[in-house]
């Protein structure tokens, strides 16, 4: 047995057993079990945030991305940022509100706040949609990091059922407490990988990030620049925005909201959580560097480029603690998924059918339903083949289907009824579906379009359909309640 391999195994050992201790001192009710007792400072909820950024995503797809693509890339170190400054006016009334009303999930908020079961329901369907990929992101990536570090010793099939399964069990024994403590160990070790890597790889091959540069432009001119169609400063823009305003739209990131213990927390971490993204530069270098190193791998192997110029530059000690790095950056996030997913299955669909379920036999279904998503995930990371970043994207534009119903029901006075929400959301969502399935894009639909149009993201137009519906549903709805009550 290789030394890679048995840091590996470690890693996944040290994760299972900090995350069943952490449950210590605690009863797991429901509570306690999805948002730890509403008392987490300022360094967890830090920590639970800070998980959802540095993951299997960061790990690879952006590194891949970098590699595979070049300035596209830049876009993942633009939105997080953006996203830190609207968390600071928007999660604090959010977190309030959930606080008063004993809130669990994000489908909670908008039922509560739109006085809409209906609302509720589709909300949480929405969230499982998009979680599903999200945690096969992490499991796909998991089973890269494990196949590819342990020199092929371990496939990727194990590694993913593996990997399923030791997050399967600290997830049912200590919910988002496990994922907070093994959290702590994660985010070190992703800082100091990740500026050892970007620091290291560059000189050694290129002779320094300049040089690293300059060889980059020289062998792929305009690979660092954006191109004039396609992946465009158009689709940049259009990308960015999608994107930061859908990062608290996860549900996992929403109810981690839910943790806090005071409002302060989320204006801490608004300041400095920004800063903590500038890590993604290094990630960055090592795609650039392996660009040039390792160069042939196109398509789903581009998310390889990391472990790939890691293996040909290092030992196995050292090929063995990224190794355990990676595994780290998948099970922490995938925790959290698993027990989002689970508890909005049981809590929001579950509980809509069987109304009056208790807590305790709501918590009871949540952690039962824990393995079969870890399951479903696995079974689609190892038939599937969709690059990282794609699957990501995809994740997001469904999530950001929220946020304008969301940002409503925040002001004063909400100007959006509940059948304005729903149809925007349904309409949003229907949008990105349709998408999806037959591999559309605005260029194909407007042919004839300026490219600054044909090369939006997607996403964004699906949310423009969103906004047009939600305004005029909830315009011709308002009206009539506001004529039937001056009859």
């Amino acid at each position: 047995m290789s030394i890679a391999l048995i840091l590996i195994a470690l890693s996944a050992v040290g994760a299972l057993v900090l995350g069943m201790s952490a449950r210590h001192g605690h009863k797991m009710k429901l509570e306690e079990w999805t948002v730890g007792g509403r008392g987490f400072g300022a360094i967890l909820v830090f920590l639970l945030l800070a998980g959802e950024i540095y993951t299997t995503f960061t790990f690879l797809g952006a590194s891949g991305y970098a590699y595979g693509l070049g300035a596209p890339a830049y876009y993942i170190l633009a939105y997080g940022t953006l996203a830190y400054v609207i968390s600071y006016f928007m999660l604090p009334p959010i977190w309030a509100y959930a606080r008063r009303l004993n809130l669990v999930t994000q489908p909670d908020f908008f039922a509560a706040k739109f006085a809409s079961p209906t609302l509720g329901v589709l909300v949480a369907l929405v969230g499982v949609v998009a979680l599903i990929p999200y945690l096969v992101l992490q499991f796909t990536g998991l089973g890269i990091i494990v196949e590819v570090a342990s020199y092929g010793a371990i496939p990727k099939s194990i590694a993913v059922l593996l990997g399923a399964a030791v997050v399967s069990l600290y997830v049912i024994v200590s919910g988002v407490r496990g994922s907070a403590w093994t959290a702590v160990v994660k985010d070190i070790l992703i800082i100091l990988v990740a500026v050892f890597l970007g620091l290291y790889l560059p000189l050694h091959y290129q002779g320094g990030i300049t040089a690293m540069f300059t060889a980059l432009d020289h062998a792929k001119p305009g690979f660092l620049a954006f191109a004039a169609t396609g992946k465009s400063l158009s689709w940049f823009i259009s990308t960015v925005l999608l994107t930061a305003l859908g990062f608290f739209m996860w549900p996992q990131s929403f109810a981690a909201c839910y943790t806090a213990r005071h409002a302060d927390v989320f204006r801490k971490n608004a300041i400095v959580l920004p800063l903590y993204q500038l890590v993604l530069l290094f990630i960055f270098f090592v795609g650039f560097s392996a660009a040039l190193v390792v160069p042939g791998l196109h398509g789903s192997a581009s998310n390889m480029a990391l472990l790939k110029v890691s293996v040909a530059a290092f030992p196995p000690v050292i090929v063995g603690i990224i190794g355990a790095t990676g595994v780290l950056t998948a099970l922490v996030p995938g925790s959290m998924i698993m027990m989002t997913a689970a508890t909005l299955f049981s809590r929001n669909l579950v509980a809509a059918i069987r109304p009056g379920q208790s807590d305790d036999t709501t918590a009871l279904i949540a952690k039962t339903l824990v393995p079969v998503v870890g399951v479903v995930a696995a079974y689609f990371a190892i038939s599937g083949s969709s690059t990282i970043v794609a699957l990501l994207l995809m994740g997001y534009s469904f999530v950001t289907q929220l946020f304008p119903s969301l940002i409503c029901s925040l002001l004063r006075r909400n100007p959006a009824t509940k059948e304005g929400a729903i149809a925007g959301i349904v309409v949003g969502v229907g949008t990105v579906v349709y998408f999806t399935l037959t591999s559309a894009t605005i260029a194909k639909l407007l042919p004839g379009a300026p490219e600054i149009v044909r090369d939006l993201n997607v996403g964004t137009a699906a949310l423009v359909l969103n906004i047009l519906a939600l305004v005029i549903v909830s315009g011709v709805t308002a009206s009539r309640r506001a004529a039937v009550a001056a009859e």
